[in-house]
C-alpha cells in the first residue's frame, strides 16, 4: 500500500562504532581552536596522535556527519543585505593619538559545555581598554545594539570603525552614530583577516602579544564569571600550539 519494500520500511541504520565516536571527538575540539583545518590537516595530526593511518577521506565523511568545515574566504560572501549601509575605511593612514578618537568593535565565541556563546566588545583603540561587551546565544543585532549603548553612556568617539558583518551594517546599529555625528568606519574586502593599524603599531613596539593574551584572558575570566565556567586560557593556547607544532613535524 505504501509502494515501499518490507526491508526498507523496517530498516534501522547502523550508527557510528566506538572508534569512529573516538576519534570524531578530537577534531570537535581541535575546529573550536583552529576552525581553518581541512580534513588534510586533521588526518594528519589525529595520524600522529594515534599513531596510525588515518585517510583523508574517513576524516571527510566523519566531518561531513558533525557537519564542520574550515572555515576560508569563499566567493559571494560580501554581498550586502537589502536596506544595509555599507560605509567606506577612514583609518587608513590615521594616527591614533588620543582616548575616544577611534572605537571598534568585533564579535568572536566562547566555548561552553555544551555549545558556546557569541561575545561582542567595544574597544577604545588608543587605550586598549574594552568600553562594554555583551553575551548572545544567537547573532541578532539586539545584544550589539545594548553594548554599543552601554559604551555610549561613558563617552562618545569620532570615528566607530567595524568589519561589514549584517550586524553592524542593520539600521538599527548605524542609527545612534547619525543620531551623534559620529563618523562610521568599516573594513573592506581583503581585511577579514588582517586586524586593524594598531596592530601593525604594537607589533613594531613589540607589545601587541602581551596585550592580545591580556584582552584575551580577561574576556574569558569575565564571561567565565557571567556564565558560571571557568575554563583555563593558557591551557587553550597550549593545546593549539601543540596540535600546530606537531602538524608541521616539528
Amino acid at each position: 500500500m505504501l509502494g515501499l519494500p518490507r526491508s526498507t520500511f523496517y530498516h534501522q541504520p547502523a550508527g557510528e562504532s566506538k572508534a569512529n565516536l573516538r576519534l570524531m571527538r578530537r577534531p570537535d575540539e581541535l575546529y573550536l581552536e583552529l576552525p581553518y583545518f581541512g580534513s588534510r590537516k586533521f588526518a594528519v595530526v589525529l595520524g600522529r596522535e594515534l599513531r596510525q593511518s588515518i585517510s583523508r577521506k574517513r576524516v571527510q565523511r566523519l566531518m561531513r556527519r558533525m557537519g564542520i568545515e574550515a572555515l576560508y574566504p569563499k566567493p559571494n560572501l560580501s554581498r550586502p543585505a537589502a536596506g544595509h549601509e555599507i560605509y567606506p575605511y577612514l583609518l587608513r593612514d590615521v594616527v591614533v593619538s588620543r582616548p575616544n578618537q577611534v572605537w571598534s568593535t568585533d564579535i568572536t565565541y566562547i566555548p561552553m559545555r555544551s555549545g558556546f556563546l557569541y561575545l561582542v566588545a567595544i574597544l577604545d583603540w588608543f587605550s586598549r581598554f574594552v568600553l562594554s561587551w555583551n553575551l548572545s546565544n544567537t547573532m541578532e543585532v539586539d545584544f550589539c545594539r545594548s553594548a554599543l549603548e552601554e559604551a555610549l553612556l561613558a563617552g562618545r568617539c569620532e570615528i566607530f570603525n567595524s568589519d561589514q558583518g549584517s550586524q553592524f551594517t542593520s539600521s538599527q546599529f548605524l542609527q545612534p552614530f547619525k543620531d551623534q555625528s559620529i563618523r562610521i568606519s568599516m573594513d573592506g574586502r581583503g581585511r577579514a583577516l588582517v586586524l586593524p593599524c594598531y596592530k601593525r603599531r604594537a607589533q613594531q613596539n613589540g607589545q601587541w602579544g602581551s596585550w592580545a593574551r591580556r584582552k584575551r584572558a580577561t574576556w574569558i575570566r569575565r564571561v567565565a564569571m557571567e556564565v558560571g565556567l571557568c575554563r583555563s586560557a593558557r591551557a587553550r593556547r597550549t593545546a593549539r600550539f601543540e596540535v600546530e607544532r606537531k602538524l608541521r613535524g616539528a
